[in-house]
């Protein structure tokens, strides 16, 4: 049985608007854990609570409609 510890995702962030993403997205409690990859071209990966996936993508949806977020990917867990 395969149980994921959480949906991981991959997108580029806006530089300038990175620490209104994040916080906006802390605001939201156990939804996910963002953390940079790449600093030079904001590129952030996210570790989503798999029962709040929906909530995420939501959020992440209003994001790209700003134009604070871009290339929303869901990949495997890397660390899984």
């Amino acid at each position: 049985m395969n149980h994921a510890y959480s949906l991981y995702y991959q997108a580029q962030v806006d530089k300038t608007h990175t620490w209104q993403v994040t916080a906006i997205l802390r605001s939201y409690e156990h939804v996910a854990f963002d953390r940079t990859l790449d600093k030079a071209t904001g590129l952030i990966e996210f570790f989503v609570t798999p029962g709040e996936e929906a909530v995420f993508l939501s959020v992440m949806h209003h994001f790209e409609q700003k134009g604070l977020v871009s290339n929303l990917v869901k990949l495997p867990n890397r660390f899984e």
